[in-house]
Order: C-alpha cells, then sequence, then structure tokens
C-alpha cells in the first residue's frame, strides 16, 4: 500500500494523501492485533472481505484507521500510520491547525484527522464512494525500510513496520510504555 492514495470527499471538500507508512497485523497469530482473541463487535469488519476500512477509538480520543486484507473470515489489516497531503491541503490544515505541512498526516491519529475519518467511516469499502483507496504499483525494494511495530507490549519485535526511505512524514519510532504497578491500597499489604 506505500505509495497508494487514500482519498476523501466531504461537504467541507477534499484531502487525499500518499501512504508513506504502514504496519501490519494478522489477527490470530498475532498478539499485538485487535483480531488476536476472536471476533468481537468492535473487530468484526477485520473478519470480512479485504479492500474494507477498520476504525477504531483508542485512548478516549483518537481515531485510528487499517485497511483489511485477509480473506474473509480471517482477520489481517495493515494500519494506516502516515502520508503525505497530496491534495486539499488547506482542509488538512484546517482540521489540524497547528500542524507543520509534514505534520499533518504524521500518525496514524493525525493521519484520520486530517483525512475527516471518525468512527461512522468503519466498514466503508475503499473501491467506490466517498472514501476511496487507490492502489499503485508498490515501490522499488530498495526504496523501502522495515522495522519493529510501534506501541506494542506483545509481539512489538515483529519488523512488520513499512516505510518509505527518506520521507519526512513517517512517524518517529517509539516502543510501548512500560505498564507501572498498581499502587496497593492503603492499609493492605
Amino acid at each position: 500500500m506505500l505509495g497508494s492514495v487514500l482519498r476523501h470527499a466531504t461537504p467541507d471538500g477534499v484531502v487525499a494523501l500518499r501512504l508513506t507508512e504502514v504496519e501490519a497485523y494478522a489477527g490470530a497469530d498475532d498478539p499485538g492485533s485487535h483480531a488476536y482473541r476472536g471476533a468481537t463487535r468492535r473487530n468484526e469488519v477485520m473478519f470480512g472481505s479485504a479492500g474494507f476500512l477498520y476504525v477504531y477509538f483508542t485512548y478516549g480520543m483518537h481515531y485510528c484507521c487499517n485497511v483489511v486484507v485477509g480473506t474473509e473470515g480471517t482477520a489481517a489489516a495493515v494500519l494506516l500510520r502516515a502520508g503525505e497531503v497530496v491534495e486539499g491541503i488547506e482542509l488538512a490544515r484546517a482540521r489540524r491547525p497547528r500542524s507543520s505541512d509534514r505534520d499533518l498526516a504524521r500518525g496514524p491519529a493525525r493521519l484520520c484527522t486530517a483525512l475527516g475519518i471518525a468512527g461512522a467511516h468503519n466498514g466503508t469499502d475503499l473501491s467506490a464512494g466517498d472514501l476511496t483507496l487507490q492502489l499503485t504499483e508498490p515501490p522499488p525494494t530498495h526504496e523501502v525500510e522495515h522495522g519493529p511495530r510501534v506501541g506494542l507490549r506483545e509481539a512489538a519485535d515483529r519488523p512488520w513496520r513499512f516505510w518509505l526511505a527518506g520521507e519526512p512524514t513517517v512517524s518517529t519510532y517509539r516502543p510501548a510504555a512500560p505498564r507501572r504497578p498498581r499502587p496497593k491500597p492503603l492499609g493492605k499489604d
């Protein structure tokens, strides 16, 4: 999907971006995947047909989105981590007013904000309509780098994060923060 264009036409206008960073998730075989423990109401789109958008809410404030890539009944998806705005930069700036152009869609939550993607877009067919993904020829392998996925506590070492080499819109790698032990209630040992 690297280099492909995700385009969203809304009543406010169109924003399109070229994907510069993605991250793969392999469902039941991947402890880092939302589908690792099976289908739920939240992740059911991941078990459907390829080419649909899986949108989820995280940290109580952000939407992130994945493209379903598996065969029906088997969950697999690619998280859209970052992109370069190639159309509608003024609208993307209005949606992310304190960001530099490089940072407009640099990270999965920023990407969704810049494009105007929200929970209502979960299950969207990306082959037609207002929100589409135009696949392009993959870039040459020497232009693609890979490494560990970002922010995962489990299966973080899998090198399933892919990005375009030298692309300034690629997000910064951050390993998961270690969990802090919960404090013991007072008076209990």
